[in-house]
């Protein structure tokens, strides 16, 4: 652990400071967090001092740390980032498309991949991935979906897959990898919830092991390391490493916690001296958890059965559960079980809960998780259990949360071009007007629920009344919208109809 141990030798040293951060070793920190955190942890927090290289342009300590995590993750080169896979996702975007090239990907992408069209000025070509009505739930693009778009499109500089998806979908990468070399573009994969990949047999393999040129991985989210340190990974020749570096360095905090970068080469070394162990038991539970949740009336446990295109292949660790079996919304059990059973999940949505299960959980975690779903399957939902609402009383069945009703669209095929590409709609002049007003008018916002960060809404689309919809009833349920200017969606800012600016 190069960085870490040079962290704690340099902490260790007993100098005058006259440098960042103000707190200087924790003697100017206010006395309840210090109280609550410790010295450690302010001795600890330290700038980018000579000995510990910097992160735009690492050398020493810092370029072995990221050479190691290379080597673990199965990539030729590895980028250290303080600000989490957003950034990552951002940086590999700018660093493939430039401004009015095209970039293939999905409809149902994070917010990030959004702020990354915005500061590139790349052309989206959004494609519909699969929709599971049964289970309201987005799959991955299929290969069959990418070929399409990308003979419309053939002039496409570079594609980027969600792999996994927020509920453990897993793309087919190694086939449409197999399209994107074959024309001599980059894949680029946001795999920021898939860290622990490739660890274990029983485990998906890695996007890079599949033929993807790019990975994007939350270190944070699976693995060990302190929240909002990430990684992105590089293999191959199809992305420009110095054109990754320029792009991590704009987006990226010029004032990195090293908190942060040690966590993250902290995390590097678990996994490359006990990964497979951790992740066997690891497995483990979440199999103990799946078997015993299964068996609760009900409810049931997402898997890809029968495997599909679009729903090929599931993570283990991630249980994406369905309460609607129960008369409940998503989002009140999510409310009543963290309010009645001290159990919280990692997604709420309009009809079931998504739990993750880590290297850090136990078996006294798995069991208090099945005894809190046990209890919520003996509960009659209602205004003052779910604190929210019940399913039958809100009409959500047929609403799609994540895909605007995706099984309406013609799924496999690439959506019609928006009027204005997002960041021409981000810089378009604007004005607010009563949502009824907004509608079929051009957005100037990115509004989303959040989680997973999936908008329904994006700039330079129409908003449709369908969208509008689903906005509001998820807000009654008790989701949160976030993007929009105004949080009680009375009004929306839209394009004006006079000018864009490039």
């Amino acid at each position: 652990m190069p960085l870490v141990q040079q962290l704690q030798r340099s902490q260790a040293r007993r100098v005058a400071r006259f440098h960042t951060p103000g707190h200087q070793g924790g003697q100017g920190s206010g006395l309840p967090l210090k109280t609550a955190w410790g010295e450690a942890v302010w001795q600890w927090d330290l700038p980018e001092l000579p000995e510990l290289g910097s992160l735009l342009d690492p050398d020493g300590v810092m370029a072995e740390a990221q050479a190691l995590a290379a080597q673990t993750f199965g990539a030729d080169r590895t980028w250290f980032l303080a600000n989490g896979s957003t950034l990552g996702v951002m940086a590999a975007i700018v660093a493939t498309c430039a401004p009015g090239s095209k970039l293939v990907l999905p409809r149902s992408v994070h917010r990030s991949a959004i702020a990354g069209l915005i500061v590139s000025g790349a052309v989206p070509i959004f494609v519909n991935p699969p929709y599971d009505a049964d289970w309201d739930l987005p799959g991955t693009l299929t290969p069959q979906a990418v070929a399409a778009a990308l003979a419309e499109h053939p002039d496409v500089a570079a594609v980027l897959l969600v792999s996994p998806t927020y509920q453990g979908v897993v793309a087919e990468v190694a086939a449409i990898a197999a399209l994107t070399q074959a024309r001599g573009i980059p894949l680029l994969v946001d795999e920021a919830h898939g860290a622990h990949f490739g660890f274990h047999p029983q485990l998906p393999p890695r996007a890079l092991s599949q033929g993807a040129d790019l990975a994007v991985q939350s270190t944070h989210k699976t693995l060990s390391a302190l929240t909002q340190a990430a990684m992105v990974h590089m293999r191959g020749t199809r992305v420009d490493p110095q054109s990754l570096t320029r792009a991590v360095a704009l987006v990226q905090s010029t004032s990195p916690s090293y908190l942060l970068l040690a966590s993250l080469d902290a995390a590097r070394h678990q996994l490359a001296t006990q990964g497979q162990d951790l992740m066997a038991q690891t497995l483990a539970l979440a199999q103990i958890a799946c078997d015993r949740i299964g068996q609760i009336p009900g409810l049931r446990v997402w898997a890809p059965s029968p495997p599909r295109s679009g729903f090929r292949q599931g993570d283990p660790t991630r249980l994406t559960v369905d309460v609607s079996g129960l008369g409940w919304s998503g989002f009140a059990a999510d409310e009543w079980l963290d309010r009645s059973q001290g159990v919280i999940c990692e997604l709420p949505s309009l009809r079931h809960l998504t739990f993750m299960v880590t290297l850090g959980h136990t078996a006294d975690d798995i069991a208090s998780l099945v005894r809190g779903l046990e209890h919520l399957s003996r509960q009659h939902p209602s205004p003052s259990q779910g604190g929210s609402f019940a399913l039958e009383n809100l009409a959500l069945e047929n609403l799609a949360l994540e895909n605007l009703a995706l099984e309406n669209l013609a799924l496999g095929s690439p959506s019609p071009l928006a009027p204005l590409t997002p960041r021409q709609a981000f810089f378009a002049p604007g004005e607010t007007v009563p949502w009824q007003q907004g509608l079929h008018r051009l957005s100037a916002e990115l509004i989303c629920p959040y989680p997973p960060g999936i908008p329904l809404v994006l700039p330079g689309e129409p908003i449709t009344a369908m969208a509008w919809e689903q906005l509001q009833r998820v807000q009654a349920a008790g989701g949160v919208i976030t993007g929009c200017a105004d949080p009680s969606l009375m009004t929306v800012r839209v394009v004006r109809d006079s000018g864009v600016q490039s």
